[in-house]
């Protein structure tokens, strides 16, 4: 029994043997074959989602709101608003400014008084010449009378001496007496005249103390307080030359340089479109009123003056602009911004137009609808929206679903 039990206990090696050489072999080719089939699917799907295929290098465009004038512009410059009235009023006799009547901003009219200068002396100064004339007509009247007295008694006199009532020596008295008359008479219209002419300097000098504004504008700065010396071009000690300084907001021009090199593509008349840094979102019609007949050696340019279609009253004077010079005026609906590529963006074909949007690091075609022309730009109604990427141009043909690569 125990021999039995023995024999159950050992180990048969033919039953622990592993599986033959053969067998190991066609396992081997067959992981071998199901590798190659994997790689050869792996890289047919590789291939055919083009990632094996190396990115063709484009140019891109990125689409925002454009304004039709960008396509139209020649030429762009940039200067500033300046006022072509614009004065530093000053007082043409010397003192204290007694008075202000005006502040910044401030409109006035043309002969309006802005300020005035203490001036008592010059008041009293015309009374006294006022008082003048008075006497003057006063003496005036009185050799007058004396005038007419004397001319009367010389007739008186020499009718006398003809018939022979009176002397020889009574008409020449008479007759000395109406020429002192007449020669007194004409010294006090003389009097007269010159206290008329006393009063005229009297008041021109008082006139010069109120010191008003020389046209019709508006107080851009306040150059003296009250209580402060002003005289004329402040020849003074401590004086001050100007009071105010003013501008009329009716004259305000735009003044850019222009290169000399593309002065010939400004010529007066040229549509213009303004726009100002201080308002960003507004853009002014305007044309070219006026090319400097000089040129600046240092800077190479042309004193450019543009003059705005219609002004506006947020428009101030010394504010910084860029002028664009058109091809030609912009017309209704031309002035806000639109959707627009370049024309060579626009692949044409019989089932429409369409575009190339890059999306991912691919293009893919998209279909557009276009509208208006500018130049080299086109309007896109349809099939954009702001902030795509389109490709323009590429190293090679383009085709849907290719990959690209945006040229830096």
């Amino acid at each position: 029994m125990a021999v039995d039990d023995l024999a159950k206990l050992r180990i048969e090696r033919e039953e622990r043997a592993g599986p033959s050489k053969d067998a190991l072999r066609k396992r081997r080719i067959l992981w071998l074959i199901a590798c190659l089939l994997a790689g050869v699917i792996v890289l047919g799907a590789l291939g055919w989602s083009g990632l094996l295929s190396r990115p063709v290098d484009v140019q891109a465009y990125k689409v925002t709101p454009t304004y039709p004038s960008q396509a139209l512009a020649l030429l762009n410059a940039s200067g500033y608003v300046v006022a072509q009235r614009k004065a530093a009023v000053s007082s043409k006799a010397t003192g204290r400014l007694a008075k202000l009547y005006v502040e910044e901003g401030q409109k006035v009219k043309k002969g309006e008084i802005i300020a005035s200068l203490e001036n008592k002396d010059l008041e009293a100064a015309l009374e006294e010449a006022r008082a003048g004339v008075r006497s003057a007509e006063a003496m005036l009247k009185n050799a007058e009378a004396e005038l007419h007295d004397a001319t009367l008694n010389y007739n008186r006199i020499a009718s006398l001496k003809e018939s022979g009532a009176a002397s020889l020596q009574a008409h020449d008295t008479a007759e000395a007496r109406y020429k002192k008359a007449v020669a007194s008479e004409r010294s006090a219209k003389f009097l007269l005249e010159r206290a008329h002419a006393s009063v005229k300097i009297t008041e021109v000098n008082l006139e010069y103390s109120f010191i008003r504004a020389p046209f019709d504008g508006v107080i851009l700065t306040k150059n003296a307080d009250e209580g402060e010396v002003v005289a004329p071009f402040g020849g003074a000690l401590n004086a001050k030359a100007a009071v105010v300084t003013m501008a009329d907001m009716d004259s305000l021009l735009v003044e850019v340089d222009v290169s000399e090199s593309n002065l010939e593509k400004v010529k007066p008349g040229v549509a213009c479109e303004i726009r100002l840094d201080a308002l960003p979102r507004d853009r002014f019609d305007g044309r070219v009123h006026m090319i400097v007949p000089t040129a600046d050696r240092s800077k190479a340019t042309v004193l450019t003056k543009v003059k705005f279609s219609e002004l506006d009253e947020r428009v101030l004077p010394e504010m910084s602009v860029k002028v664009a010079f058109l091809s030609r005026a912009l017309v209704a609906g031309e002035k806000e911004p639109v959707l627009a590529v370049p024309a060579s963006a626009i692949r044409n074909s019989p089932n429409g137009q369409s575009i190339l949007r890059i999306n991912g690091g691919r293009v893919r075609s998209a279909p557009v609808k276009t509208g208006r022309t500018w130049g080299d730009t086109v309007e896109v109604l349809a099939g954009l929206t702001n902030g795509d990427q389109i490709a323009l141009r590429a190293d090679g043909k383009l085709s849907d679903g290719d990959r690209v690569r945006v040229a830096q």
